[in-house]
């Protein structure tokens, strides 16, 4: 069986023992409990998927943890077996600060001095947010530049560019994750305002800017996934069981929002992020 198989499988596991538990009346935790489509979905979704969920009831915030935790070790197993599609070497972490990275260093010493005048912090808000999971690239060795021929000498030319470790510069953000397991307007509103803001803010290239969710309702993942510019796309962490398990609720409007959102490429499966990343 192909790894990203292996590592999936593993993933689901992980979700299913430390994420996902059943309320009472046997709904699965990431349904909405009044909505009955979200509960039939979940049921369906669960069902596709052969493994013991928690005997243990958790908040919502336990559990977001939790997935940023499995998720972010999922991807940095799976990258590295991408190595000969992306080289380099990488940092994925929980909640690091953007301003340790090169496109974000100067907003550092904006927020200090934002914090220090209670006007400029209530117009211009916070600008050092720290994503779920953040994924860095370490500038490389002239050495390594040149493995192949004389690209850099010393002191010369280029001396600039961040990916020369020689010229002082700090890791690269290379994708900031948010992981959402369950969605309301709130919260995709929150993802988008982030995707924003990595994008308004920094000094260089835009990072991969992604999010993760396990909501059960198409309607709910659309209200994210539609339009572009905030962010790249929404990966579901079990797309394929999900699309059986909409389908099987006979419902044409949430297969169809599904559908859409599939084929314009603006919702994808997990087995997906990454290779994607590997862009």
């Amino acid at each position: 069986m192909a790894i990203i198989n292996d590592l999936r499988k593993k993933y689901h596991q992980q979700i299913c023992a430390e994420v996902i538990f059943e309320k009472s009346g046997g709904i699965a935790s990431m349904a909405d409990v009044s909505n009955v489509l979200s509960r039939k979905v979940s049921r369906n979704l669960l069902n596709q998927i052969p493994y013991p969920v928690s005997k243990e009831e958790i908040s919502g915030q336990t559990a977001g943890e939790r997935l940023e935790k499995i998720t972010k070790d999922f991807l940095e197993q799976a990258f590295a077996y991408l190595q000969h599609i992306r080289g380099g070497q990488w940092t994925f972490s929980v909640h690091n600060s953007i301003s340790e990275f090169e496109q974000y260093q100067h907003l550092a010493e904006l927020s200090n001095i934002v914090k220090k005048n209670k006007m400029l912090k209530t117009a211009l808000g916070d600008y050092v947010i720290s994503p779920d999971i953040v994924i860095g690239r370490i500038p490389i060795s002239d050495a390594e530049i040149n493995q192949t021929a004389l690209l850099v000498n010393g002191l010369d030319f280029p001396m600039y560019t961040p990916i020369r470790a020689s010229n002082k510069a700090a890791p690269s953000l290379h994708a900031s994750i948010s992981c959402k397991w369950t969605l309301r307007s709130d919260r995709s509103q929150n993802a988008r305002t982030e995707g924003l803001n990595l994008i308004r803010n920094r000094k260089g290239r835009t990072p991969h800017i992604a999010v993760v969710t396990g909501e059960p309702l198409p309607s709910r993942i659309s209200s994210l996934a539609f339009g572009t510019g905030d962010i790249d796309c929404v990966y579901h962490f079990a797309l394929h069981e999900l699309i059986r398990a909409v389908e099987e609720t006979g419902e044409e409007s949430a297969i169809e929002t599904l559908q859409m959102m599939t084929e314009g490429h603006r919702l994808r499966d997990i087995s997906d992020l990454p290779f994607d990343l590997a862009i």
